[in-house]
């Protein structure tokens, strides 16, 4: 047997280097190391004592702290937003601060921003009224900060420079480690419309002259510094979002006397702010973990909107450990709670919303908030706040500590379809989830989107699975799962196989990318889907996901900490995959481009005596099986019906020789023999997924590992011995690969009817 194989072999090998040979030598060049498994060392920055090389914080890894003391106040009649808040901030760096610098976000709206005129623009020949007057006859808003004074806790006037949105302030002395320094600032800005103005705070106005606020990003915020950047100060355009350092917040608010009002943080006068009714609602809603309590009626919502108070109330807020705050306030407020076991405690699973949002909002939008809570808990670190908040706002979808605001809403009867319910469901798991990502594992959304839009759209995939079957009320007949719309490897090959010029890799600024949602969200969800369920599978993925969560919590993350943890905890290397999905832009496809089928025979074939000949060998003196290929003209149907050893005496007696007759029983007797040669004309270089298919109709999954490419990244071949005949083949059987053209990927080729064909088909019938 050894002869045999080594003979095999030999013939195999020597055969193509001779060919090799019979060619015209190329000029030598060289060339750099362009394999798709080179490692990322080049990308990567050098591990040091803050992030080590396995992707966790290092010894001397530091970070920033802010806390804020702020009295803000609502003017309702003026929409007018003022404050005074002081600042503290602690020096944990090892570098010495002569200034801060501190983010001035509303400044965005300043009316002559420069973010106003990035984009290019031009005339539209036809356009409807209200588009022309807003784009050609309107003043701009102007919604920018009117920072009053700056001010030492001495009382003292702080130099300060404001530039955009970013202001610096000049410290009296530096700061060297461990220092403190507590400054004030005073403020006021006009409150915008997002419905018209948009914009990612603001207030939404109703016909009666009511306003639903949804306030953020509204004090200025410290910016943050690390060991990466040092001062991250990128101004805000409008687009890519925020960089925060984590504080505690005391924060009082005013405003109307029959606003409700809730935010992040613990409300600390609940009892003075809450009617008795509300309080016993509440404690009811802390016990209640099926249904939700309703704190406030519609019909006590209804009744605030009719008035118009006054006078005044302050609502106390405290929260530790945040890296930012938000809040909601309202008199059109229906409140409702309910209690969510995570771990070993309850958290209050929230929703505030008018009377336009019900149905829907009362029925599902406190349930999809406690399965978030749930799903992301289970695979991360368990939600460490006492409360989540859902705020029901229009054409909104944004995330704060502890809160969010949520689109989707019925028509004005009440009725909604399945796009409305789906879109609300989906917009507030994947709000309630930012909590975790970026909330908490504090990646730079203004440098990599795709660090919280990316991974919170892969977590919310899995909570949209789950909600569907932790809630089967919630789907509509027919669906037996939720129609997750990202995640699945399907839904995002039109994107990566459209046209690269408006294709941007995932490593790129958001700012910068030409069609944000596809790449910020859908193609990172999908890459790390592909990952969990197609490439390291749910055990290694789900470990090193939680262990990246855990290490980088209360944290700040680089992209580099993620890739390094995945491997470090899972010993997978996907430097490989790494590269080819969030640095290039390049495709998955993958296809059949030739099978071959052989048989046994005891004849010499043609490439046998080409090598002997060329060698002088007899091949009457060796012992060789020998394989023609189906079809040729060496090929005798006679074969067909014989196993191997019938057709090849010299196989046959050399197993009676060296096999017993109880071990020639467990022998496999492969009869059919197949060379499948698959290429890739798409860049991507993933798993070969192979589905094959037996005249008896049984069938089997096979994947060869990625790393198959590593010695051409063009066409790669297996050879398979099967013992039934294969009657089909199909790469990539599940579309779980996220391949953008499928019509290759099929033996024999599947042949598609056309779009055309298809019509007149239809028309015929």
């Amino acid at each position: 047997m050894k002869l045999v194989k080594y003979l095999c072999l030999s013939i195999a090998f020597i055969s193509f280097n001779a060919i090799a040979q019979d060619q015209e030598p190329e000029p030598q060049t060289g060339h750099t190391n362009q394999n798709k498994f080179k490692q990322l060392y080049d990308e990567f920055s050098t591990p040091n004592m803050y992030r080590t090389g396995s992707g966790a914080p290092g010894p001397a890894y530091y970070q920033q702290q802010a806390d804020y003391k702020m009295d803000i106040e609502i003017n309702d009649e003026t929409a007018v937003l003022s404050g005074n808040e002081t600042i503290t901030y602690t020096n944990n760096s090892p570098d010495e601060l002569s200034y801060l610098w501190v983010q001035l976000d509303q400044n965005v709206r300043q009316k002559d921003s420069p973010s106003r005129d990035i984009n290019s623009s031009s005339i539209t020949p036809a356009m409807s009224p209200s588009r022309f007057t807003s784009s050609y006859m309107s003043e701009r808003f102007d919604g920018g900060f009117n920072v009053e004074s700056v001010k030492g806790i001495d009382g003292k006037a702080l130099p300060h420079m404001i530039n955009q949105t970013m202001m610096r302030v000049e410290l009296p002395k530096p700061m060297k480690t461990g220092d403190k320094f507590s400054f004030s600032i005073k403020w006021w800005y006009q409150i915008n419309n997002h419905v018209t103005d948009g914009g990612r705070s603001g207030y939404e106005l109703f016909p009666d002259g009511n306003r639903n606020y949804v306030i953020a990003q509204f004090y200025p915020r410290m910016a943050v510094y690390n060991d990466v950047e040092g001062w991250q100060n990128s101004q805000f355009w409008g687009r890519d979002e925020f960089a925060l350092p984590f504080g505690n917040f005391e924060v009082n608010i005013t405003v109307p006397a029959d606003h409700l009002l809730d935010g992040t943080g613990k409300l600390t006068n609940r009892k003075d702010v809450f009617s008795s009714d509300m309080m016993k609602r509440y404690e009811k809603a802390k016990k209640s973990y099926k249904e939700p309590v309703v704190i406030s009626t519609q019909d006590e919502a209804e009744a605030r909107e009719k008035g118009r108070s006054n006078k005044k109330k302050t609502w106390k807020l405290y929260a530790e450990n945040v890296r930012d705050f938000g809040f909601a306030t309202s008199r059109k407020y229906i409140w409702d709670m309910m209690a969510v076991k995570i771990g070993n405690k309850d958290v209050m699973a929230v929703s505030l919303y008018s009377k336009e949002g019900n149905p829907l909002w009362e029925q599902w939008s406190t349930k999809a908030v406690a399965s978030t809570l749930k799903s992301y808990s289970r695979m991360t670190f368990d939600y460490p706040y006492h409360k989540a908040i859902s705020v029901h706002a229009r054409r909104q979808g944004m995330e704060y500590p502890m809160i969010c605001w949520n689109y989707g809403r019925p028509d004005k009867d009440g009725n909604y379809d399945d796009r409305t319910k789906y879109g609300m469901m989906s917009v507030i798991i994947h709000e309630v989830g930012h909590n975790f990502f970026p909330m908490i594992v504090n990646s730079d959304e203004r440098q990599w989107t795709w660090m919280d839009e990316g991974l919170n759209t892969f977590m919310q995939y899995v909570a949209e699975q789950d909600f569907g079957e932790w809630y089967p009320a919630a789907l509509s007949p027919g669906d037996d799962k939720y129609p997750s719309r990202r995640g699945p490897a399907k839904n995002i090959t039109r994107y990566m196989g459209g046209n690269q010029d408006y294709i941007a890799p995932i490593m790129t600024k958001g700012l910068n990318t030409y069609q944000f949602g596809n790449n910020a969200y859908g193609k990172p969800a999908t890459a790390l889907n592909i990952l969990r369920e197609t490439v390291m599978g749910r055990e290694l993925f789900d470990y090193a996901f939680k262990e990246y969560a855990n290490r980088w919590m209360f944290k700040h993350p680089t992209p580099e900490d993620f890739f390094r943890t995945m491997e470090d905890a899972s010993a997978f290397d996907l430097d490989w995959y790494w590269r080819g999905w969030f640095y290039t832009t390049d495709w998955v496809d993958v296809g059949l481009k030739e099978v071959k089928k052989y048989y046994v025979t005891s004849e010499p074939n043609q490439y046998a005596k080409n090598y002997a000949s060329s060698r002088n060998i007899n091949l009457d003196e060796v012992e060789l099986v020998y394989l023609v290929e189906e079809g040729s003209e060496e090929f005798d149907e006679k074969l067909r019906k014989g196993t191997s050893a019938d057709n090849s005496p010299t196989l046959k007696e050399y197993m009676m020789d060296n096999f017993t007759a109880e071990e020639r029983k467990s022998i496999k007797q492969p009869k059919y023999f197949y060379n499948i040669t698959f290429e890739k004309p798409g860049g991507l270089v993933m798993p070969i997924i192979v589905e094959f298919t037996y005249a008896d109709g049984t069938s089997k999954t096979e994947t060869y590992p990625a790393q198959i490419w590593r010695f051409n990244d063009n066409e790669v071949s297996k050879a398979i011995a099967s013992e039934k005949e294969i009657v089909s083949i199909k790469v990539d059987p599940n579309l779980e690969t996220a391949d953008i053209d499928t019509s290759n990927n099929s033996w024999p080729r599947e042949v598609k009817e056309s779009d055309f064909d298809k019509f007149k088909n239809k028309v015929k019938g």
